[in-house]
Parts: structure tokens; sequence; C-alpha cells
């Protein structure tokens, strides 16, 4: 972690009261809020005492603990025993409520994203494949293994599976930074309707766990999605995330 940010460098200055504003921890927490998601509190950097937030803001230490509170029930910051508040390595998210390539749903965020391609090949389709993509257990299909990075950080590893033919003709686009969904459906004139989606948590066995350079044994966040164009399957993929920097979220309705 590195070393304690002056909050007396920042800017800040002691809050003037108005109690037909926000209330005061309510202030403290946005302004904070601010300066951590606009990168004066790098990930990681440990934030200033409550002394001297007391001091720079002119407010009470429980104004403070209040506004600390909310900001560490939200991830953005996270306390160590002993030692104060740091703050957290903002986690990306994606949306479940749309059927959205990696690439795509990071862009509208401004993440800059890229793949190594790790292996593109023909193989036998499993039974778990097979059953998948409507085929026979051993017949040939396109393997696509890739590591996506987000910010340059590794994210996650896809394992997608294919029909033979349409598998050789995404293995000769630029897979480093194009999304396959966009090459399906743009390049291919195939119309990607919907997706069924599994999700599970597991842990990182020795080739994940170097991959995407976390500690072996920890947990991952794995999907299984098959997608399809129309009424047919084309696209089943593994896609293993990792827990400490990537979060899928959902909204559920009430009718």
């Amino acid at each position: 972690m590195s070393g304690k940010t002056n909050l007396a460098n920042t800017g800040n200055r002691p809050l003037e009261l108005n109690v037909a504003a926000l209330p005061l921890y309510t202030q403290v927490r946005e302004s904070l809020r601010r300066d951590i998601l606009n990168g004066t509190y790098p990930p990681h950097s440990q934030m200033p005492s409550e002394s001297q937030m007391m001091h720079s803001f002119g407010v009470s230490r429980i104004t403070v603990r209040q506004a600390l509170g909310d900001l560490q029930k939200e991830g953005l910051i996270f306390k160590v025993m002993g030692k104060g508040s740091f703050v957290s390595k903002p986690k990306a998210f994606q949306s479940l409520s749309r059927l959205q390539g990696f690439g795509e749903a990071m862009a509208v965020s401004g993440y800059e994203t890229f793949s190594n391609v790790l292996s593109a090949r023909a193989v036998e389709a499993s039974q778990q494949v097979a059953n998948r993509l409507n085929i026979r257990t051993g017949q040939a299909v396109f393997e696509i293994q890739r590591l996506r990075f987000l910010n340059r950080e590794p994210i996650s590893v896809d394992v997608s599976y294919f029909p033979l033919e349409l598998g050789e003709r995404l293995a000769q686009e630029d897979l480093a930074v194009r999304d396959i969904f966009a090459i399906l459906e743009n390049d291919l004139g195939h119309n990607l309707t919907h997706a069924d989606l599994q999700l599970e948590a597991i842990c990182a066995d020795e080739t994940l766990a170097r991959q995407l350079q976390v500690d072996e044994g920890c947990a991952v966040l794995r999907m299984e999605r098959l997608t399809y164009a129309g009424d047919r399957p084309i696209d089943f993929e593994f896609l293993y995330y990792r827990g400490d920097a990537f979060q899928y979220r959902l909204r559920i309705n009430r009718t």
C-alpha cells in the first residue's frame, strides 16, 4: 500500500454550514467520494486520519465516522485494524439485463479492454459442449481461448466453442481488439437474440491463478453462457472472472 495522502493538499476546506442543505456527514462523504473517483486518492492509498478530516472539514469525529462508514458500505474504502482507512480497488461491472460482449459493455464506462488469444483450434466436442450446441459428442468444434484485460490488468479467461466453420472464420479476425459478438453480428450476419446463463463460484486452479494473477485456490466467478441466433445455439462459453475486480449486476422487478 502506498503512503498516506495529505488531505490539506487536496484543496478541501472546512464545510460551510447550511441547515437547509444536506447533512454534514453527507457533504463530507460526497467530497471524499469525489476525490476517490477522480483519482486524488488512488486505489490502495491510505486515507487521511479522522483527526485530519475533522480539522480540514471543520466537523466532529462522529460526522467523519458516519461519512467513512457510508463509503465502506459502498465498497469505496476498506479499514485495516490499527492502520486506518484505505481506498479500495474499484470493481468493473456488467449488467445482466442485456446481452452484451465484454468490450462493448466496458466501453460505455470508459474502460480500456483488449485480449490475448491463448489458443484457437479444432477439438472434439465433449458431451457437455455437444449437448449445448445440439451436435453429437466427438464432433469437431472450434475452441477459442482468450485472456481478457481491463485497463491492462487480467480480468477473465474466456473459453468459447463454436460450430467448426464459424469458429474457423472467427479465428481469422483480430480478436485482440474486437468482440466476438460484434463480429458475429456485423461481419457474419448472425442476429444474436438471447442467451442462457449459469453462474457459480469456484476455486482457481494453478493454471487459472497464473493467468489471472491471483492466488491459487482463491474464489473466481464462473459463468456458463449459451448464446443463440434465433433458435440456433452458436456460441457456448465458460467465462472465468476475477472476483476481486469484477461483478455482475441484475435488476429484478416484483410484479
